[in-house]
C-alpha cells in the first residue's frame, strides 16, 4: 500500500529508511529519538556527532546500522505554542525535506512516526492531518511506499463527533439485523405478513383440479371452463427505459472485476493512475488487475477502486459482486465502508482513520 497507517514499534519496520523525530542536537533524547539511537547502536550516535546538528523543519540522513532499515533520516520538529508561531508551516517542512531526502537516496520505502506530537505538543489531530496530507501531496507524483506508524490507536483518534455517529450507525444495523432475525425466527422468511411457502402449501385449498377430482371429475373436463384473460397492458407494462436497463444488465453479465473497473474508469473520465493512485493502490498491483482479465482481487482492494471512483453504494454493490464480495450489516468493517459511502465521503484516509479506531483491516492493497 503506497501509504498506510499502522500500531507498532517504529525500531522494528523493515522499510528502506526510517524517519526520526530528533531534537536539534542530533545527540539522541527521549521517546522515539531515544528508541531509534538505542535500537540503532552507538554507531548512530557517533556519526550524529559529524552532522553539526539540524534545523527544525530539516532532516539529515545517517545510515541505518542495527536498524532492519538502510538509513535513519532525522527531522526535528516543531514545538507548539499555540498555532501562531509557523508551527504548521515547519511540520510540513519536516516531511517534506524528509520525503526528498529519502527520493534522493533511492529509498522506495520510508516509516514516520508522529512527528511533534507526543514531548513536543503538537496536537495530535492537527498533527495526523498535517502528516496526511503532506505525504499524499508527495505521492501524488511520487512512487514511494510511506507508512505512518503510531505507538497507540489514540495517536490516530478521529474526533469524538465522528466516532460517536458511526458508533450510532452500527448500532442501528445491528438493532435492526436483530429485529429482523427475530422476525425471521416467529415467523419464517415472510414478507408483509405474507405466509412462507411452506406453511402456504399446508394451508391452501385443494383448488380447482383437487376439487374436481374429489367430485370423481377428470382434469379434461375443466375445459369446458372459461378461463379468465387479462389485456397485455395490464400484465406486462415494459417502458423502453426498462429496456434499456435489462440490455445494460445482460451486457454487463459477464464482465469480470478487470472489465468492470477498466468501464468504470472511461465512463469516469480519469486516468489509470489518477485511479490507483487515489485508491492507494500500488502501480503494479493496478497493473495485474489491468492485464489479468480473470484477477480476483481482496475485499479491501475492490473497496478502494470503489472509494476512488466515489461510486455509489449500488454501483459499491456491482463492483464488489464482480470479485464475489458484498457489504453485510453484520459486520463492523462494511457498515463503516457504508457509512463513509451513503454520505458521499470518498477520502480514503479519513475512511482508514475511521477503520483504525474501531481496530478494523484497512482499506487498500
Amino acid at each position: 500500500m503506497p501509504f498506510s497507517l499502522i500500531r507498532g514499534d517504529i525500531t522494528k519496520t523493515a522499510c528502506d529508511a526510517i524517519v526520526n523525530a530528533a531534537n536539534p542536537s542530533l545527540l539522541g533524547g527521549g521517546g522515539v529519538d531515544g528508541a531509534i539511537h538505542r535500537a540503532a547502536g552507538p554507531e548512530l550516535l557517533a556519526e550524529c556527532r559529524t552532522l553539526g546538528g539540524c534545523d527544525t523543519g530539516d532532516a539529515k540522513a545517517t545510515k541505518g546500522y542495527s536498524l532492519p532499515c538502510k538509513y535513519v533520516i532525522h527531522t526535528v520538529g516543531p514545538v507548539w505554542q499555540g498555532g501562531g508561531s509557523g508551527e504548521h508551516d515547519l511540520l510540513v517542512s519536516c516531511y517534506t525535506r524528509s520525503l526528498e531526502l529519502a527520493d534522493s537516496l533511492g529509498c522506495k520505502s520510508i516509516a514516520f512516526p508522529l512527528i511533534s506530537a507526543g514531548a513536543y505538543g503538537y496536537p495530535k489531530e492537527e498533527a495526523i492531518s498535517t502528516a496526511a496530507d503532506t505525504i499524499r501531496a508527495f505521492l501524488a507524483s511520487h512512487d514511494m511506499e510511506v507508512t505512518l506508524v503510531v505507538f497507540d490507536r489514540t495517536s490516530a483518534a478521529i474526533s469524538r463527533t465522528l466516532y460517536n455517529s458511526i458508533a450510532e450507525y452500527i448500532d442501528d444495523a445491528y438493532a435492526d439485523a436483530r429485529d429482523d432475525s427475530a422476525r425471521r425466527r416467529l415467523f419464517g422468511n415472510t414478507m408483509s405478513g405474507a405466509v412462507s411457502a411452506p406453511a402456504a402449501k399446508e394451508s391452501r385449498s385443494p383448488g380447482f383440479f383437487g376439487r374436481m377430482k374429489k367430485a370423481g371429475r377428470s382434469k379434461d373436463t375443466a375445459e369446458a371452463v372459461p378461463m379468465l384473460s387479462f389485456p397485455a397492458a395490464e400484465t406486462a407494462c415494459e417502458t423502453q427505459e426498462d429496456k434499456d436497463s435489462l440490455e445494460s444488465l445482460i451486457a454487463a453479465r459477464d464482465e469480470s472485476f478487470s472489465q468492470s473497473l477498466l468501464r468504470l474508469i472511461d465512463e469516469r473520465g480519469l486516468t489509470d493512475v489518477q485511479t490507483y493512485r487515489k485508491a492507494n493502490i500500488d502501480r503494479k498491483l493496478f497493473s495485474k488487475i489491468r492485464t489479468d482479465v480473470s484477477y480476483r482481487p481482496k475485499k479491501e482492494t475492490a473497496l478502494a477502486f470503489a472509494i476512488a471512483l466515489e461510486l455509489t453504494l449500488p454501483e459499491t454493490l456491482s463492483l464488489l459482486a464482480k470479485a464475489g464480495y458484498t457489504l453485510s450489516d453484520s459486520l463492523k468493517f462494511d457498515l463503516i465502508v457504508k457509512y463513509f459511502i451513503s454520505r458521499g465521503s470518498y477520502d480514503i484516509f479519513e475512511i482508514n482513520r475511521a477503520l483504525f479506531a474501531f481496530d478494523q483491516t484497512l482499506i487498500g492493497c
